[in-house]
């Protein structure tokens, strides 16, 4: 699987447990806490293989201010999900209201990040990118995530 796929992949699985999440109410206390644990360990599994290998690699074969104005850009994005709103989830009673304001605030920085990636960055990828280069960063990238699922389950 190239990086591409795998990280759309990502994105479709994410929406997918970010929709589920923000559809239960505040009576559903274990399958909320049970969707916050595997969007926390997706989430930050997926902003790792990014961070690591998939946007350097297209920083380096970047040829513009657009190219590094998009990786900043997610960078940015990446830590106002990450770092600032997941973790102010976490913290909060999954029965209380506030709960369901936060994930609907994650959901949405979520699938605005996802979309724009998909729609600007993934393609201008495929124009710097080799087919071979998308291939190998494809199964670092799944190798890298497979390790840090494990890490993350194991602690």
């Amino acid at each position: 699987m190239n990086a591409i796929e795998l990280l759309t992949q990502d994105h479709k699985n994410m929406r997918a447990l970010l929709e589920e999440l923000a559809g239960t109410t505040a009576r559903g206390v274990k399958k909320r806490q049970e969707l916050l644990d595997k969007i926390e360990t997706n989430l930050r599994a997926h902003n790792t293989i990014e961070e690591e290998i998939f946007y350097p690699a297209f920083k380096k074969a970047g040829d513009g201010k657009d190219d590094a104005k998009m990786y900043f850009e997610a960078l940015e994005e990446h830590r106002a999900a990450g770092d600032l709103v997941l973790p102010d989830l976490l913290k909060t009673e999954v029965d209380s209201e506030k709960f369901s304001g936060r994930a609907k605030v994650l959901k949405e920085l979520f699938e605005h990040h996802a979309d724009e990636e998909e729609k600007e960055m993934f393609k201008r990828a495929k124009a710097l990118l080799s087919k071979k280069t998308l291939e190998e960063l494809g199964e670092q990238m799944a190798q890298r995530k497979v390790e840090l699922k494990k890490r993350q389950a194991a602690a």
